[in-house]
């Protein structure tokens, strides 16, 4: 546990790009690296890789394909007010995730 970062983002959360080429741009997060603090998030920072055949049904050539993201970078989407921060609020032992803006649940 060293080497990781309090992590406030899950899977599947909707966030936007707050700085970088994709400034603006929103998605959804497919995958998180939490020792690197990146995440991958579905159609954004798309890089071009060449793919080799492995297949004789594969298809060679270049592919886009998604990096990773800094966590620094994103910034999570609440449904009624869009861009937001995180607030938790602690009940007994649940710990549940709020808007900062409208304390609606994330």
């Amino acid at each position: 546990m060293a080497g990781q970062i309090k992590i406030k983002l899950r899977k599947n959360d909707t966030v936007q790009v707050i700085s970088g080429r994709d400034r603006g741009k929103s998605g959804r997060i497919v995958r998180i690296d939490r020792a690197k603090g990146r995440a991958v998030v579905q159609g954004l920072n798309m890089v071009k890789k060449a793919v080799k055949q492995r297949k004789q049904t594969d298809k060679p050539g270049i592919t886009s394909v998604e990096a990773p993201l800094a966590l620094a970078k994103l910034m999570i989407v609440c449904r009624k007010c869009g861009p937001t921060r995180i607030r938790w609020r602690i009940d007994g032992e649940r710990r549940s995730r709020l808007c900062a803006k409208c304390e609606g649940e994330l």
